[in-house]
C-alpha cells in the first residue's frame, strides 16, 4: 500500500479491517444486546431557521459520494453522469443546487466530490466542459482510497499478474474518514473555518442542504447526526437503527449482523422503526478529535464480500473485499444523534425504473435545481 502511494490513514483503516477478518469477527448483534430507538426529533417539528444562516453556510461544506459506476444501467462511467431530466445529469443538478444556494445567501458553501479511481477522470472531464468554475475550486475532489483484495485461501494480498489493477478494490464509503484525514483535507477544511460537513450519495437528489437541519445540527453540538426514515413493510429486510445496551450508543444493525433466531425482531417495523438514509452531518473538529483518540482509524464494523479476483471470471481465485460503511460511524462518537426526515429526502436512483420515473412528467426541476414530484403521493416512492 505504501508503494502505491496510499496514506498512513488508509493503511491503518485496512489493517483494522484485516485484523477483524483474520480474527474471525462475525459482527453478529443479538436482539438481547440492543434496545429499539423510540423518541427522535423530527424535521417536521423543527422551527424555521432564524438568523445566522449566512454565517453557518460559510462554515459548511457539502460532500457528495461519487465513486460508483452506473454499470447496472448500462453506463461504464460515473453514475452521476447519467442524464436525469431535461438534458441535465445528476452532477449538473447537484452543482446547480450549490450555485443557487451560494447566490441566494451570498455565502460560499464549499463543494466536494468524493471520487474513486474509477470515476475521477470522467468526472473531471465533465466538469471541465460543463462547470469549469467548480473544477478550479480547492476542495472539488477528495479521492477515495483503494484496498488490496485478500486471497481467500491464503489470507495474503491477492495476486493477478494478468491484470494487476484487479488486485485492488474500493474500500466502501466508510473510507470517507481515512480519505479526509490522509489527504490532509480534514485539516485544511478546519483551518479554512469549515466546521460542518453534509454528506450524501450523488444519486439521491432528495438529499439537499436543508437549512433547518443545518441549524439543528449546529445547535446540537453533536459530532455526528444521521437522517433516518420510518421503515415500511417494503423496508423490513433492510438494516435499522438501534441503541446498544452496553454503552447506550446508537448503532446500525444490518441483516447480515442479525442471528437467525432474531430475524422476527429484525423485521418488526413497529419495534425497530428507523433506517439510515445515508444523509449524514459531521462536525469536523470533533471528527478530528475522535480520529486522534482512535489512533487515526475509526473502529468501523467490517463488511466482508467474497468474490473472485476477476469478478467477470468465476474461474479466477476467490478473494475477500474488505469494506466499511460510513453510517456505521454513528457508534464511534460519544455525541451522536439521529433525526427523522420525510421520504422525500431519500430518493436514490438504483434502477432504470427509478430513472424512468424521474424522467417522466411526474417530476419537475425547480428553479433551485431540485427535483420535486408534481403528484404528492409520489414523493415517498422513488
Amino acid at each position: 500500500m505504501k508503494s502505491a502511494g496510499l496514506s498512513e490513514a488508509a493503511i491503518a483503516a485496512f489493517k483494522q479491517n484485516y485484523d477483524q477478518l483474520v480474527a474471525g469477527v462475525t459482527g453478529l448483534v443479538p436482539e438481547a444486546d440492543i434496545d429499539p430507538v423510540t423518541d427522535l426529533p423530527s424535521l417536521a417539528g423543527m422551527p424555521s431557521p432564524n438568523g445566522e444562516t449566512q454565517a453557518l453556510l460559510s462554515a459548511t461544506a457539502v460532500l457528495k459520494l461519487n465513486g460508483g459506476l452506473g454499470t447496472s444501467m448500462g453506463l461504464e462511467k460515473a453514475k452521476s453522469l447519467l442524464e436525469v431530466k431535461d438534458g441535465k445529469t445528476f452532477l449538473d443538478l447537484i452543482a446547480e443546487q450549490v450555485k443557487v444556494m451560494r447566490k441566494d445567501y451570498g455565502s460560499a458553501v464549499r463543494f466536494i466530490l468524493m471520487n474513486s479511481f474509477s470515476t475521477s477522470d470522467d468526472t473531471r472531464a465533465f466538469l471541465k466542459k460543463a462547470h469549469p468554475d467548480l473544477l478550479q475550486e480547492p476542495y472539488i475532489e477528495l479521492m477515495q482510497n483503494k484496498s488490496p483484495k485478500v486471497d481467500a485461501a491464503t489470507m495474503a494480498p491477492a495476486s493477478f499478474p494478468a491484470d494487476p489493477e484487479l488486485e485492488w478494490c474500493p474500500p466502501g464509503h466508510g473510507d470517507i474518514y481515512p480519505s479526509l484525514l490522509g489527504s490532509g483535507m480534514l485539516d485544511k477544511l478546519i483551518a479554512d473555518g469549515i466546521k460542518y460537513l453534509f454528506v450524501s450519495n450523488s444519486d439521491n437528489l432528495g438529499a439537499t442542504l436543508d437549512l433547518t437541519l443545518l441549524h439543528h445540527f449546529a445547535g446540537s453540538d453533536k459530532a455526528f447526526m444521521m437522517e433516518v426514515c420510518e421503515r415500511t413493510a417494503a423496508d423490513k429486510k433492510g438494516g435499522h437503527l438501534a441503541r446498544r445496551k452496553a454503552d447506550g450508543k446508537f448503532m446500525l444493525r444490518e441483516s447480515a449482523m442479525c442471528p437467525d433466531a432474531d430475524k422476527g425482531h429484525f423485521e418488526d417495523i413497529s419495534r425497530h422503526k428507523y433506517f439510515n438514509t445515508n444523509n449524514l452531518w459531521v462536525n469536523l473538529p470533533l471528527l478530528k478529535a475522535t480520529l486522534k483518540s482512535s489512533n487515526g482509524a475509526l473502529p468501523l464494523p467490517l463488511i466482508k464480500n467474497k468474490k473472485t479476483v476477476n469478478p467477470r471470471d468465476s474461474s479466477t481465485p476467490a478473494v475477500f473485499q474488505l469494506e466499511t460503511a460510513m453510517g456505521s460511524a454513528i457508534e464511534c462518537f460519544d455525541s451522536a444523534g439521529a433525526v427523522v426526515v420525510p421520504r422525500s429526502r431519500f430518493a436514490p436512483v438504483k434502477t432504470t425504473s427509478d430513472l424512468f420515473v424521474l424522467r417522466s412528467d411526474v417530476y419537475t426541476i425547480t428553479p433551485a435545481a431540485t427535483v420535486e414530484a408534481t403528484v404528492a403521493a409520489v414523493g415517498a416512492g422513488v
